[in-house]
């Protein structure tokens, strides 16, 4: 990309797409393209042909999605799979259309098989069945890698997807319910201690093993990507290093000040027992992650503390 290459940022007002945002601007790049949804309905196909049409970006970073917690994903299966399907394929397929030089498709880990060998390789994708708790959302992001893949076969395109590992960080959604494992804690530690709540009980028994990536680094990575790497094979993103979800929770108990009790109401799901990416192809393109997680807790914390639409997300 030159610096002054027309780059659209689809999703710029969630978590990774701001962050992607703010390392473009960090870069020096100077002709940033973003809609709001009230702009641009990426589930609207016209209105996506449209927009394409019209701007011809070069550059894209498909970063808009919708997510959730496991509670969301249960909730909403139908919602999920179509939300996220028809985004990506509008945004996709009129990139293609409209000659993009080369776009970046946001996944997730989710899309490996939930007893995949560990770490997980790029190449076990499709090897054996999927977490049931997020099915659908995994099916929706494996249709859209599946899609770039197969443009770069019959048309010759430069599209690459990228899959992240759990991301936390700036604009996360502090949702109580629909909220990730980490954003979900901080509010919930942060509201216990500011009631002087003496417990707090979280889901499942604390014993699968996470890995997490802040945002910014995960940012870094693709811009760093869509620079450096053309191929058919995602690129996993992650730091490559797993704690406990028990561990997770203490650590931002710590963080917060939160000091009341942690209890564990084994009737809940855990989900996926381990998600360990194995991060080794990034590291040999010259890219690793640069935030430790407390410091990035501690980041994310000081976000949810300055986010006014914390309430409401």
């Amino acid at each position: 990309m030159e610096k002054n290459s027309k780059i659209y940022v689809a999703g710029h007002r969630g978590m990774v797409g701001s962050a992607i945002v703010r390392e473009l601007e960090r870069q020096g790049y100077t002709n940033i393209i973003t809609r709001t949804h009230a702009q641009l309905d990426l589930c609207r196909q016209q209105a996506v042909e449209d927009f394409f049409a019209a701007e011809q970006p070069e550059y894209v970073f498909l970063a808009a999605a919708k997510v959730g917690g496991i509670v969301a994903n249960q909730s909403a299966l139908a919602d999920f799979m179509y939300d996220n399907m028809i985004m990506e394929m509008n945004v996709i397929h009129a990139a293609w259309q409209n000659g993009c030089k080369k776009l970046l498709f946001l996944g997730s880990s989710c899309i490996y098989p939930r007893l995949a060998p560990q770490p997980m390789k790029e190449s076990c994708l499709l090897t054996s069945e999927l977490e049931k708790t997020n099915e659908a959302y995994a099916l929706a992001k494996i249709s859209g890698l599946k899609y770039c893949e197969y443009l770069n076969r019959q048309y010759g395109t430069y599209y690459i997807s990228v899959m992240p590992t759990n991301l936390y960080g700036p604009n996360d959604n502090y949702h109580p319910e629909h909220s990730h494992v980490l954003p979900a804690l901080i509010r919930r530690f942060h509201e216990a201690k500011e009631n002087g709540v003496e417990r707090v009980t979280c889901w499942g028994d604390g014993s699968p093993l996470r890995e997490f990536l802040y945002v910014d680094d995960l940012a870094n990575l693709c811009v760093f990507l869509m620079n450096n790497y053309s191929g058919n094979e995602t690129v996993n993103a992650g730091s490559g290093k797993e704690l406990t979800i028990k561990a997770l929770t203490e650590l931002v108990a710590k963080v917060v000040g939160y000091e009341g009790v942690i209890e564990w109401d084994t009737t809940r799901p855990n989900g996926t027992p381990r998600k360990l990416l194995d991060v080794s192809k990034a590291k040999a393109l010259g890219w690793t992650y640069r935030t430790e997680l407390e410091d990035g807790i501690r980041l994310a914390y000081d976000d949810f503390l300055n986010n006014p639409m914390r309430a409401e997300r």
